[in-house]
């Protein structure tokens, strides 16, 4: 099964993004936007003890979930992005903690005729790709829910 991949390593090299989304509810760009902040989450953040990013939300947006990961909750987020300030990490990256996101569907429905999701036709850097891929910890290639591969050197504590 195809899915978005998406290299943070290059992703992370535009200073905003410029790749078009798709989805029919979206605001600009919040497709693109949610699927970073979901890969960002899961690889760079250092999923803290006592996470200060939790704690300096004042809206009660963030919660740590049981295997360290955050969750916003999108409703009582204000894009006030203390949560970045908290961060002793920089891994709370605030130019990808938008206030209202949509959820990414991958484009499931409406590739193109091209067969792959307007994302990946218009990154400027090839940062997004609609690809089989496998997971693979030594390329460091991480599979995240159904439709969505990452490459990102991840963070560990060891």
């Amino acid at each position: 099964m195809k899915k978005l991949f998406i290299d943070l390593e290059v992703c992370y090299k535009c200073r905003e993004c410029t790749a078009e989304c798709d989805y029919y509810n979206r605001d600009e760009n919040d497709g693109v936007a949610c699927v970073l902040e979901r890969a960002t989450k899961m690889l760079v953040c250092r999923k803290c003890e006592t996470a200060p990013c939790v704690e300096g939300c004042i809206f009660d947006a963030l919660e740590k979930q049981e295997d360290g990961t955050l969750k916003r909750y999108n409703m009582k987020c204000t894009g006030c992005q203390t949560c970045s300030i908290a961060c002793p990490f920089g891994a709370a990256y605030p130019q990808i903690v938008p206030y209202l996101t949509s959820q990414c569907d991958y484009c499931l429905e409406s590739c193109g005729e091209e067969g792959e999701p307007l994302c990946v036709r218009t990154c400027p850097l090839g940062a997004l790709k609609y690809i089989e891929v496998e997971e693979s910890e030594e390329g460091d290639v991480y599979i995240i829910g159904k439709r969505l591969a990452v490459h990102s050197l991840p963070w560990r504590k060891d």
